[in-house]
């Protein structure tokens, strides 16, 4: 093994450049207040919400089982962390991945059953506002369900995130990219990755904001597939309805 020291990071004139004292790093690089609780939750009960009121043909069955079981862990998660989420309450983590992946399960779910029924369908047989509608609506969950995903991974989630521990972002937003322009205390929060997902699965490829690693090039390219099966299906179906 080699007995050099690592390299250091040098300035302008060959001497090593100081480390910033921590009060002079941006918010995302820094330790600061956890994340609140409630923007998360709320997109999360929306998501349940519209899995709840699917219609019968798409949605899995049995019927109440899956949402039953995403509000259950929903409440577990607020129950046990329901304002701050830090580090002291390590069970959320785990309970907020599983919620994510039951989520992404049923939304998939139904995505394949609103697919099925596209092509079931005879011509004319499907109201044009009833594809438009429900199509709509599992879209939106397809966006939440990645805007968790994003949140939750993203430099080991926003505990992890609200602690410092890694530079190294999944994410590069614009604020990283360009400090002095964002608010010296700024750090990403739910609402940004939302963001994130929304324009992932409209634009079909990043816009303000980049994927750094791998797993996070790979969720991208899922939501955007999931995203344009939807659209291109469901419009394509609403089309050829009212144009008969």
């Amino acid at each position: 093994m080699s007995d050099l020291p690592p390299a250091l990071d040098l300035g302008p004139n060959g001497s090593p450049k100081p480390e910033k004292p921590a009060a002079q790093l941006p918010g995302w690089l820094r330790r600061t207040e956890a994340e609140q609780r409630w923007p998360a939750a709320l997109a999360i009960a929306v998501a349940i919400f519209i899995h709840l009121v699917l219609p019968p043909d798409l949605a899995p069955h049995p019927r109440w089982m899956l949402p039953g079981l995403e509000s259950a862990l929903l409440i577990s998660i607020v129950a046990v962390n329901p304002l701050r989420i830090n580090r002291r309450t390590r069970i959320a983590r785990p309970l907020s991945i599983g919620l994510a992946a039951l989520l992404t399960v049923v939304t998939a779910w139904s995505v394949g059953l609103l697919v099925r029924a596209l092509f079931a369908q005879t011509h004319g047989e499907v109201p044009p506002a009833h594809l438009l509608l429900w199509g709509a609506a599992i879209w939106l969950t397809n966006v939440i369900v990645f805007a968790l995903w994003f949140w939750e991974g993203d430099r080991g989630g926003p505990g992890a995130r609200a602690d410092g521990e890694s530079p190294h972002p999944d994410f590069l937003f614009t604020q990283m990219q360009v400090p002095e322009l964002a608010h010296h205390d700024w750090e990403p929060g739910f609402f940004d990755y939302f963001y994130l997902a929304f324009t992932n699965a409209t634009a079909f490829s990043p816009t303000d904001t980049l994927p750094m690693s791998a797993w996070a090039k790979m969720l991208m390219v899922a939501e955007s597939v999931i995203s344009l099966v939807t659209v291109l299906l469901v419009v394509a179906r609403a089309v050829n309805v009212i144009g008969g």
